[in-house]
This record gives C-alpha cells, sequence and structure tokens, in this order.
C-alpha cells in the first residue's frame, strides 16, 4: 500500500463564483470561545479567501474541502453541490442552456447550463480553523480498531480528555445563543430533554436527504461508552418524541427514519442522528452507526452493557515520524514509541502509522521473511499490533 497521496496545491483564489450563502461560520478555537453566526447572503466573505490546499474531495459525494486563510485567519472552506428538488424541474428544463457533446441512435448526452438560483453550492465555513480541524477533513488512510472496554479507560478516555474539540458550540444551541431560529423542537427538561435541529449537511428544501441532529441537555454524557441504564428514559425520550416531531413537521413516519448514534462520535456531547432511510449519509454505515432501537434494548439487557462491551470503529492515520507523533500528544507508551521508532528508521519500504497505542503497518515488501517488521512478530501486509501497558 502506498504512502497517502500528496495533497493538490492550488493557486487561484476563490472568486466570485463561488459566491454562495454562507451556511455556517462556526468559531470554534482551543479556548472554546465564540458564537455560531450566519453571515448576510448579500456579503461575500469568501472574497478574499486565499486558498492553501484542498484536503480532501469526493465526486461521489459532490464535495470538496479546502483549507486556507480568511481575514489572515486559518480557514476550512466546504463546497457541497445541493440535490435537484423535484419541484424545481419545470424551470430547470425550460430556463437553462443546452450543449450537444454526443449523439448516437437514442442516445444524447448534454451538457446544462443551468440558472444560477438552481445551480448553488452549498458552503460550510469553519473560521478561525485549528489544526484539528484540519486534520479532521484532511484525507488520510482508513483502518478498523478493535476497542476492548479496558483500551476505552486506559487509552482512548485519556487521549480524547486532552485533545478532543471544545463543544462551546453546542452549549450556545442549547443556551439558545447560536441557531435558536432552527430548532425544530425541544424538551427542556435537564435530565431527559434534547433539543432537535437541522444538522448542516441538509439543506431542508427536501425530505430525501433529511438530517437531523437531537442534542440532549444532559452535559455529563460524551459518547456511547458512558451510556447506561440509568440513561434509558433519556434515550427513550429522543427516540420516541424525536420521530414524533419528524413525523409533525416533515409528515415522514418512523419507519422512513435511520436513528442512530455514532461511535466514536465528530464531538463528545450525547446526540443522536436521524437520517431518511435511503440516504447514504456520512457514517451510518455498520462500521461506526449503531441504531438507537439496538443501543436502548442492549441496555435493557444489560445495564453495563457498554463499559465492557468490545466496539469496532474506523480510523484514519498518516505517516508521521516519531518526532511527529510526539508532537500530537498521543498517549502511547515507552514500548511503543521504541517500536515505532525502529521501524520507521530501520525499513524504508514500510509506511507506519500510530493511531491512539497501536501500531499500523503497511509492508511493500516483496517477500515477508525479509520483512523488518517480522523482527517485531508484525506479518507483512496490513496489520495491527497493540501493545499493552
Amino acid at each position: 500500500m502506498a504512502d497517502t497521496p500528496a495533497k493538490r496545491e492550488i493557486d487561484s483564489v476563490v472568486t466570485d463564483e463561488l459566491s454562495q450563502k454562507v451556511k455556517r461560520a462556526k468559531a470554534d478555537n482551543e479556548n472554546g470561545g465564540g458564537e455560531v453566526g450566519k453571515e448576510p447572503e448579500s456579503e461575500n466573505i469568501l472574497r478574499e479567501f486565499k486558498t492553501s490546499n484542498v484536503l480532501s474531495d469526493s465526486a461521489r459525494e459532490k464535495n470538496i474541502f479546502i483549507h486556507g486563510k480568511l481575514a489572515d485567519q486559518e480557514a476550512v472552506v466546504i463546497l457541497e453541490k445541493t440535490p435537484i428538488r423535484e419541484d424545481t424541474l419545470a424551470e430547470l428544463f425550460s430556463g437553462s442552456r443546452l450543449k450537444l457533446e454526443m449523439k448516437n441512435d437514442i442516445y444524447s448526452t448534454y451538457r446544462l447550463q443551468a440558472p444560477p438560483h438552481l445551480n448553488e453550492i452549498k458552503t460550510t465555513v469553519v473560521c478561525p480553523a485549528t489544526e484539528k480541524h484540519v486534520k479532521k477533513y484532511q484525507r488520510q488512510e482508513s483502518f478498523l480498531v478493535e476497542e476492548t472496554g479496558e483500551d476505552y479507560q486506559s487509552i482512548t478516555l485519556p487521549y480524547i480528555q486532552k485533545q478532543s474539540f471544545s463543544v462551546q458550540w453546542v452549549y450556545n444551541i442549547l443556551e439558545k445563543k447560536a441557531e435558536a431560529d432552527r430548532i425544530v423542537y425541544e424538551d427542556p427538561d435537564p435530565k431527559v430533554g434534547f433539543v432537535l435541529l437541522p444538522d448542516f449537511k441538509w439543506d431542508q428544501k427536501q425530505v430525501d436527504d433529511l438530517y437531523l441532529i437531537a442534542i440532549a441537555h444532559q452535559r455529563d454524557t460524551r459518547s456511547l461508552r458512558d451510556l447506561t441504564s440509568e440513561h434509558l428514559p433519556l434515550l427513550q425520550n429522543i427516540f420516541q418524541k424525536g420521530k414524533d416531531a419528524i413525523l409533525e413537521r416533515y409528515k415522514l413516519p418512523a419507519s422512513k427514519l435511520r436513528v442512530y448514534l455514532h461511535y466514536q462520535p465528530s464531538y463528545y456531547h450525547l446526540h443522536v442522528h436521524f437520517t431518511k432511510l435511503g440516504y447514504e449519509a456520512p457514517g451510518c454505515g455498520v462500521e461506526r452507526a449503531h441504531l438507537l432501537a439496538d443501543v436502548i434494548q442492549n441496555l435493557q439487557s444489560n445495564h453495563q452493557y457498554y463499559k465492557s462491551r468490545t466496539l469496532y470503529f474506523p480510523s484514519e492515520g498518516r505517516r508521521r515520524t516519531a518526532q511527529q507523533v510526539q508532537g500530537d500528544g498521543e498517549a502511547v507508551t515507552d514500548r511503543v514509541m521504541h517500536l515505532f521508532t525502529a521501524l520507521v528508521d530501520s525499513q524504508p519500504n514500510c509506511v507506519f502509522w500510530i493511531i491512539h497505542s497501536y501500531i499500523i503497518c503497511s509492508c511493500l515488501c516483496e517477500s515477508s521473511a525479509r520483512c523488518f517488521c517480522n523482527n517485531f512478530g508484525i506479518p507483512a501486509f496490513i496489520i495491527k499490533k497493540k501493545e499493552r501497558t
């Protein structure tokens, strides 16, 4: 497996053609300060955006993540093509220009240039963006990590306590300091209550890609790992009232909803995802999504189910030196660091990552017998070796 491809460099700045309504400008610095707000539609805050590089892009999802500077501050801009809506088809067909590219018998291919208001690009701005934001959106190799309950307590929990993002923007929502006008439903109860609002991945123009988030008012529950049977009233309340609110507002029955939690989550404050069944939302695969109905049933069977259960989740890594790992503040043992340093220095044909306290090796050796990794008991090709403290 080759090393992570070099990121594409871009010389041009974003021009007026990228002037769109900014859906979100989230100020989320290391101190957790800043409020979330919206820029006026008439103001193109991206006019002076200076592009540094493309972090990642997806032809399938029709989006691109760009790192650069905005008003001398680090920023990440996310551009995403919006879905075609059924109620705009008549205007789309009548008001667009067609350019023929190919015609063969009954088949013909055209380039369709739609009216500007039907050709919007959904734009998300993160500014000021920290190094963590840049890493979050950067294309990286993915690996499936196995995490026992013991691993969580000794490795993952200390790591997230030190490295996780600020959730001040979540508190801003719960306290109505930001995005109050976007709230679809709220149960204000401090124990079992929650706020339901659209995720910014959804432009709210059609229900085919419906995506809402229920954020719990409780502030001491980080993720799936913290849940016990004591949280059942909260989870059941979110499950039932969330479905009821969506039915009333969007006329979408529970049988057409996918309701789930992520593990690991993108931010460590308990929240539940509501998406339309059939919409392939990011992170809805079995390696990360846990259906809320299953979570409730598991906790009814075993009140400590997620405290001890072995969980699997996708994690991303990149090639790094030992010095870079130390600079990242990874919670690794001396044995892991010694092994990692020896591998990086002694085996040029391999690519190595450290993800938490896992060493990931991608061997390019023609013969595993000659692979330096075998001296440490690491087989060739993609492996996972864990050093326990």
